[in-house]
């Protein structure tokens, strides 16, 4: 529901594409439990726009086009088109609308041969320049928000070179010990040792500085529109996961405090035996997965697939 335009320039209607896919040979005779198939793939594409003033009838326009279907043979097809429309739900007092150009595919899924075609939709995103007037009010909150983003890369690409750096140092100081070590009682420092040099804490720190510093740069990015695509998929995984990277440091500060330091250090030492748990209730949950697919996949939609299984057995979990 909403504003769609033809993607020409003119808007005028352009080519609606059916790309059928079936089998090179495909046919069935029930009636004495014969067949004829080929398993080779064929792909027949044909235009199906019609004029603007004429309504299109699927079943007239295969008939006169000579097009037969053989659903016995039909692997799957596909119907794809182009759309453009401006997007207003990231209009605000502070953004500007967004011009997105879509390239829709509608898919007849046929491959299980089942009797159900599973019908899909796909439509890839591609944000253009608007060429509109967006009055923006609050243009002063708008640079604040952008030199925030500015401040936060700042801060992070400095504490990504103060943590950088004590890691280096702590690298070069394991190296002064263990020379030590090896000079005054003639063995070197074991495995467990060394990794005492080694603050996971400041590697933790390191990652999420990362991940904050390039999601904030294609935020940014995105809303002056220097982007020909729509990157937001990109920008929330990076901001999302270094936000929670983040939250897990805060653990770090809870250890100077007497009560706090007490669960951190059982949480490290239940770290190996909460890991062997994890390991064994992932093949369990492995199990079930694949149980539920190869016993339930024939006969409900939601286990047709091994995604859509563990999307049910973990909801079924929670």
């Amino acid at each position: 529901i909403g504003t769609y335009s033809y993607a020409d320039e003119n808007n005028a209607r352009t080519d609606m594409l059916l790309c059928m896919y079936h089998y090179k040979e495909g046919t069935i005779f029930g009636f004495n439990e014969s067949y004829v198939f080929n398993s080779e793939i064929i792909e027949k594409c044909v235009n199906v726009s019609q004029s603007p003033h004429q309504n299109l009838n699927s079943e007239q326009y295969l008939t006169d086009h000579n097009l037969d279907i053989n659903f016995a043979a039909l692997v799957r097809a596909e119907l794809t088109f182009s759309l453009k429309t401006v997007n207003f739900k990231t209009a605000g007092r502070l953004t500007a609308p967004s011009c997105v150009l879509f390239n829709i595919k509608v898919i007849f899924d046929n491959e299980d041969h089942d009797g159900q075609m599973s019908l899909a939709l796909e439509a890839d995103p591609i944000q253009l320049q608007c060429r509109g007037n967006a009055i923006i009010k609050d243009k002063i909150q708008s640079l604040a928000l952008s030199l925030l983003n500015f401040l936060v890369i700042i801060i992070c690409i400095v504490s990504f070179i103060l943590c950088a750096r004590a890691v280096w140092r702590a690298q070069q100081l394991k190296v002064i010990t263990n020379k030590f070590f090896l000079s005054h009682f003639g063995q070197e420092l074991n495995q467990q040792d060394n990794l005492k040099f080694l603050n996971m804490w400041y590697i933790m720190i390191i990652i999420n500085d990362i991940f904050i510093i390039v999601g904030s740069t294609v935020k940014e990015l995105i809303e002056h529109a220097e982007f020909a695509s729509d990157q937001w998929n990109i920008c929330s995984l990076f901001l999302g996961v270094g936000n929670m990277l983040v939250w897990f440091g805060v653990l770090r500060y809870l250890g100077f405090f007497k009560t706090y330091n007490v669960v951190i250090l059982t949480l490290q030492k239940a770290t190996p035996q909460v890991a062997r748990f994890l390991l064994c209730a992932l093949l369990i949950y492995s199990g079930f997965t694949f149980g539920g697919w190869l016993i339930l996949g024939p006969y409900h939609f939601k286990f047709r697939s091994l995604s859509t299984t563990s999307e049910c057995l973990f909801s079924l979990i929670n």
